[in-house]
């Protein structure tokens, strides 16, 4: 099930511009921002081909940005692209109860599993995150394979 909202969300367009930012400094393309109530708490993108850090994707970086919470319970993680496995883990664990996504037609994410832990997931359809990652994808297809770990 596709939701859509409106894509002028202060959160969501921190999570935007932290891809920008990835991809301006040579990296992937994917941006995060955890937000409460309406607030964002932190953004962070992509930082595996900056730090070689293979866990360092989008919703890890953003997590870090944000330091220890007391909770994660009333939160929202904003996304550009759906979540990997790794990812999907972290808001299962951290109880993140609401993902809202970019896109998920250039990677189809873990939405089943999501959803199977509670986790309202909302998907944009935001044809800015699709274009700017299919762009990414057909420029530098091994970076992308490294990315999400296949041959």
């Amino acid at each position: 099930m596709t939701e859509t909202m409106p894509t002028a969300d202060p959160a969501f367009e921190a999570a935007y511009q932290a891809a920008q930012k990835s991809l301006n400094e040579g990296g992937i393309p994917i941006g995060a921002a955890l937000a409460r109530a309406g607030e964002v708490i932190a953004s962070g993108h992509n930082e595996r081909v900056q730090h070689g850090d293979p866990i360092a994707h989008g919703e890890m970086s953003a997590l870090r940005a944000a330091g220890r919470q007391k909770s994660y319970r009333d939160t929202t993680l904003y996304t550009t692209l759906a979540p990997c496995a790794m990812c999907t883990g972290t808001i299962i664990q951290f109880k993140i109860p609401r993902v809202v996504v970019g896109e998920a037609e250039t990677f189809p994410g873990e939405f089943e599993l999501l959803r199977s832990r509670g986790v309202e997931v909302i998907v944009l359809d935001d044809q800015r995150c699709v274009d700017m990652m299919r762009a990414f994808q057909d420029e530098h297809p091994e970076l992308w394979a490294e990315d999400i770990a296949e041959d």
